[in-house]
């Protein structure tokens, strides 16, 4: 059957073209299809049916323009130049044609209403996610100002599906003043490499390489199209290793960012095992390996006594207390308005203050020092300016939206899809995307989410917090919290570390029925939650937490006095510290030195890179707070794919602990090494005894680079010799200690990254976490080798790491031969009151029997905790 597409002229300035339906079936808006990808459109504006008939027919005259090799979709392109895709079901494409029968081949003529495509309905229902049929206008931006759906139940080729709406004469006009001058540029089709396709690594090497050209870019698959400047647009195509691509870009640079961006694309991205594929290669236009069956996730762990329940530690500490459980409250908004212009102003001008808040909150945070909590919301900025996020906002806007109603449907839409990744750690920010999506909702509506008044002895429990609920918590009220969501390497974990509150992540969702004013004991070292507690347990904890408080007391008295074994061997305890104000507080804990000063934190709490000599007047500011002749050894940078800065841009990475970070990111921008470099030869003469060492040294030819720089620096300001170490972090390290020792002047043991990288585990994983533990007899082994060949050479070693602070590890290192341990700046008395009662020979024996068990749980075993 073939019907007419309707154009009529309702003004001079407008032209409507209906859309007949393609299919058979009752109308659904696309906001509604549970796919970001449609519902967010990005692929354009459209209509959703849900489908009665198995017949796909034309919903306009025009050409048949683009084909799916899995024949679920096709483009047909209007008269008008409409780009309409039809689209049937969701995640058909992995049927690859099965149950298809198309009708019609790219180039064919085809009148409203004729055949396209006959699938079987059954097949797609229970193989594909949804039968839901889509209509998109791909060329949306382009064509329309704006979409006028109908509601109900439609025939196929009768029924008028939608009308749409031509952009008129006088705003093409508009559009083309906006843009920036320049011309539309075209690369040539491009087959992926990338062996999974474009994951969230190559996503945001490709986003961040297309953010620094002026030009609009995009990514085409066939009718499939997305802003090559925002990595989940990309990550939302679904891109899938041989697909064949294109590039766009318009603008005064058009010719400059197609050049470079097809070329990365074609090698990878930079994707370790990507190789470039031509065209013409047999099956280059598709051969991705056949899907696998999907794995069940394993099921959370649950306890086997009742009273218990699991989790993982977020952030270590023991709090006694009462249950209160936290719900979030959904701000009411209202959905349509007739009035885009206000909307715009009113989504833009709650961007702009929420930008305000942001800025002041990292300033706080990072005038205090604290550069980790600075970067989550820094982070948070970030998210603020994406360009897809916007668009979607935008879009929703333009189609009548009120602000508030387009703003929450693309943050969401936004997270839920970010929280779909297989990528733990992107997943893990959807929370931070709801966070800073609920900020600016609530500057739209004026309305503000309640707090919950939180009664002094609290343990909050709640489905997850955001870092914003998080930051404002009191530690003198929360006693410790739980959540059911996240993971210990969630920004949420990391601000609980900072402010010392005891925390619980993935805890089991019973939690979230507890009774609020139940008593319960939260270890956030064990990641448990207790209940139905006896008075005689929490007495119990309160006495040894008063017991631990009066042995505290007694350490801080005795803090000066030097960590000298019984049997007269002296171990250095020095401070780990990321700033002056910890340097001063470590001179009052009797800390003999810095043995770790972050140095990143001054790179970490700006938006610009510190000048020289801004560097060099905090390093001589710390330097001054130090006895005369202490040493003070300082770090270079140390930052990467993990702890990127907004004004050194690195490509966000799949595995960032393996990818670029320390001396790589120095070696890689020689400029930013050598002027820290000088602003350190700076404050030598300021009076503490300034050592230096690189971070993340895995081979001798990048200690010998960054030492060349080093000398050419000192040599050019005349600064006598300066001690240079490494970071022993990575096995290759310290198997070669001998071999680096004939060159450094001390070692400096990461634990925390050795022993993730020695047991091949993120030690931020959620999962993994309780296993990542530096007293592995493997770990141990290695500082062991490093301690023998560094002492082979006269050379000092000390330890920096989580496990210097470990009261349990301390004994051990002693007996390994460490010389030095740099600790945490509160756990200083404690340790060197530990030493204090030590012997040097028992500490021997004890590592001697560690470096010879068969499990961190039988090290453990050997130097039990003692109750207080």
């Amino acid at each position: 059957m073939s019907a007419p597409t309707e154009t009529r002229t309702e003004s001079p300035a407008a032209s409507r073209v209906s859309l007949l339906a393609p299919v058979t079936g009752v109308l659904v808006p696309i906001e509604q299809v549970p796919d970001p990808v449609f519902a967010g459109k990005m692929v354009g504006d459209g209509v959703s049916i849900d489908p009665l008939e198995n017949t796909l027919v034309a919903p306009c005259d025009g050409e048949v323009v683009h084909l799916h090799p899995s024949l679920h979709a096709l483009t047909i392109r209007s008269p008008e130049g409409l780009e309409v895709l039809t689209h049937i079901g969701l995640d058909t494409v992995r049927m690859r044609g099965e149950g298809f029968e198309v009708k019609v081949k790219v180039g064919d003529q085809v009148k409203a209403g004729d055949e396209l495509i006959v699938f079987d309905l059954d097949m797609v229902a229970t193989q594909a996610k949804s039968l839901l049929t889509q209509m998109v206008i791909a060329n949306t931006a382009d064509m329309l100002s704006g979409l006028e759906p109908e509601t109900g139940f439609v025939t196929a080729g009768k029924s008028v599906a939608a009308v749409a709406i031509l952009s008129t004469p006088a705003a093409a006009e508009e559009g083309k003043a906006t843009r920036q001058p320049g011309k539309k540029v075209t690369s040539d089709a491009i087959i992926v490499p990338n062996p999974v396709g474009l994951h969230a690594r190559p996503a945001s090497v490709l986003s961040n390489l297309a953010a620094q050209y002026e030009s609009d870019v995009t990514l085409h698959r066939g009718e499939d199209q997305a802003n090559a400047k925002s990595v989940m647009a990309i990550m939302g195509m679904e891109v899938r290793f041989r697909d064949k691509v294109r590039l766009s870009a318009y603008g005064a640079d058009a010719e400059e960012a197609i050049k470079d961006l097809s070329e990365q694309l074609r090698v990878g991205l930079g994707e370790e095992g990507a190789v470039p594929i031509d065209e013409g290669d047999e099956g280059a236009e598709h051969a991705a390996p056949a899907p696998v069956a999907a794995v069940a996730p394993a099921p959370r762990r649950r306890s086997d006594d009742p009273n218990v329940l699991l989790g993982v530690s977020a952030s270590p500490g023991l709090g006694v207390g009462t249950v209160l459980q936290i719900r979030h409250q959904e701000i009411e908004v209202e959905e349509n308005s007739n009035d885009r212009h206000r909307e715009r102003r009113k989504l833009n001008d709650a961007i702009d203050r929420s930008l305000v808040q942001l800025t002041a909150l990292e300033d706080r945070l990072a005038s205090q020092s604290d550069a980790e909590k600075a970067a989550i919301f820094a982070a948070h900025r970030e998210i603020l300016r994406d360009p897809e996020l916007l668009d979607l906002a935008n879009s929703g806007i333009d189609k009548g939206k009120t602000a508030a109603y387009a703003w929450r449907s693309a943050y969401t839409n936004y997270a839920d899809k970010l929280a779909g990744l297989k990528n733990e750690l992107l997943a893990g920010r959807a929370i931070d995307v709801r966070d800073v999506g609920s900020r600016v909702l609530e500057e739209i509506t004026g309305q503000r989410r309640e707090k919950a008044l939180i009664p002094a002895g609290s343990i909050l429990i709640a489905e997850d917090l955001t870092p914003s609920d998080t930051a404002s918590l009191d530690p003198s009220a929360v006693a410790g919290f739980c959540t059911t969501a996240g993971g210990a390497s969630s920004h949420v974990a990391i601000l609980a570390r900072a402010l010392d509150i005891p925390a619980v992540a993935g805890i089991e969702p019973r939690a979230l029925d507890i009774p609020e004013g139940t008593r319960v004991i939260l270890d956030g070292a064990k990641g448990t939650l207790r209940q139905n507690v006896t008075e005689d347990e929490v007495e119990r904890i309160r006495q040894r937490q008063e017991r631990q408080a009066k042995r505290r007391a007694i350490e801080l008295e005795h803090a000066d006095e030097p960590a000298t074994t019984t049997d007269g061997h002296h171990v250095e305890v020095v401070a780990n510290i990321g700033g002056l104000e910890d340097a001063q507080a470590a001179a009052t804990k009797g800390a003999e030195g810095v043995g770790l000063l972050r140095s990143e934190f001054v790179f970490m709490d700006r938006r610009t890179a510190p000048t020289e000599d801004e560097q060099a007047q905090i390093y001589t500011d710390i330097a001054k707070a130090l006895k005369p002749g202490q040493p003070l050894v300082i770090r270079t940078l140390d930052v990467g794919g993990d702890k990127p800065l907004p004004y050194l841009p690195i490509a966000p990475e799949e595995n960032p602990f393996l990818g670029q970070r320390g001396i790589r990111v120095g070696l890689d921008r020689p400029e930013i090494l050598r002027t820290q470099v000088r602003a350190i030869l700076r404050a030598t003469e300021a009076g503490a005894k300034i050592n230096v060492m690189f971070p993340m040294i895995s081979t001798i030819e990048d200690f010998r680079l960054a030492k060349a720089i080093f000398e050419e620096e000192r040599n050019a300001l005349g600064v006598p010799a300066v001690p240079v170490g490494i970071m022993c972090e990575v096995p290759s390290t310290a198997v070669m200690a001998h071999q680096f020792a004939a060159e450094v002047d001390f070692f400096s043991v990461g634990t925390n990254d050795l022993t993730q990288y020695t047991l091949a585990m993120d030690r931020g994983h959620p999962k993994l976490a309780p296993q990542v533990d530096a007293l592995n007899p493997a770990v141990l082994g290695l500082i062991a080798e490093c301690v023998r060949g560094a002492h082979a050479a006269g050379r000092w070693v000390g330890v920096c790491g989580g496990a210097a602070s470990d009261i349990q590890a301390v004994p051990l290192l002693v007996g390994i031969g460490v010389d030095e341990l740099s600790v945490s700046v509160p756990a200083i008395p404690s340790v060197k009151a530990l030493i204090r009662s030590l012997s040097l020979e028992r500490c021997q024996e004890l590592a001697a029997q560690a470096l010879g068990a068969e499990s961190a749980a039988a090290v453990r075993a050997l130097v039990p905790l003692d109750d207080d």
